[in-house]
């Protein structure tokens, strides 16, 4: 599953932003959002989500209408 920015809960801090290795997280109407075919969890990156570890206001959550990411 990929994850995805609750949008009323974002503070729009950018902290996510960056750490994303894959370039799915992107500005869109004053908060954050994800890109659900870009998020690969970290997987091949890291041992966590790098968003979740690192959003002040918790609220990067698993998006459970996306089907798991498989690495190739």
């Amino acid at each position: 599953m990929a994850y995805k920015i609750v949008a009323s809960q974002c503070t729009a801090c950018a902290a996510c932003e960056s750490d994303c290795p894959n370039d799915a997280i992107y500005e869109k109407g004053g908060v954050f959002a994800i890109h659900a075919d870009k998020c690969t969890e970290c997987i091949g990156h890291h041992d966590d989500a790098q968003c979740v570890l690192n959003c002040p206001a918790d609220c990067i959550v698993i998006d459970k209408n996306v089907p798991r990411y498989q690495a190739v």
